[in-house]
């Protein structure tokens, strides 16, 4: 075994699980896609070892792979993205006591579970790649609008409208669980 095979086993195979959980959310919950992304993206990692700093933090950059090969395998598949009637959601929070909370994401940092992540799934894309960069992945603005080559104006909708849809999907589920009133 080659010793760049064994750096490569003991620095970055260790990250399969948080790669694998990325790619599900990714993916929509799709296992098979999920499965096919990590292995795109060890093969990429593997093939790019020797660009690898070794002392960096080498889960951030095998995520970079995974997001980049992600967001790349997207844009192949859709030469024109599908339509998303946009006008679908609100554009006022439904629950005005959620409003002001909000404004970031900020209820969903607080809440996100196995309902959430399902409600997160069942999201078009055009709004589910968006929030999880931002709300789960914790990228920002101006990266997100590079990565998907889109205007930062557009990345700011797709998230508010990605966020009243959750507001209305979980509202009940929230009440239920005690995390509003």
């Amino acid at each position: 075994m080659s010793a760049k095979h064994r750096e490569f086993e003991s620095e970055a195979l260790v990250h399969m699980d948080v790669l694998y959980g990325l790619a599900l959310r990714f993916t929509g919950g799709d296992d098979a896609a999920a499965q096919d992304l990590v292995q795109d993206t060890l093969l990429k990692a593997y093939r790019a070892w020797d660009k690898f700093e070794s002392g960096t933090n080498c889960r951030a950059w095998l995520t970079t792979i995974l997001r980049n090969t992600f967001i790349n395998d997207l844009r192949r598949r859709q030469a024109r993205p599908a339509p998303v009637e946009y006008d679908e959601v609100a554009e006022r929070s439904v629950y005005p006591q959620l409003h002001e909370e909000d404004a970031e994401g900020g209820f969903f940092d607080r809440i996100v579970d196995q309902e959430v992540i399902r409600a997160i799934e069942e999201l078009p894309e055009d709004f589910r790649v968006p929030l999880v960069l931002a709300d789960l992945e914790g990228i920002g603005y101006q990266e997100i609008s590079e990565l998907l080559e889109i205007p930062v104006g557009t990345v700011k909708s797709r998230l508010f409208r990605a966020r009243r849809r959750l507001q209305q999907r979980l509202y009940r589920y929230a009440v239920e669980m005690g995390y509003i009133r």
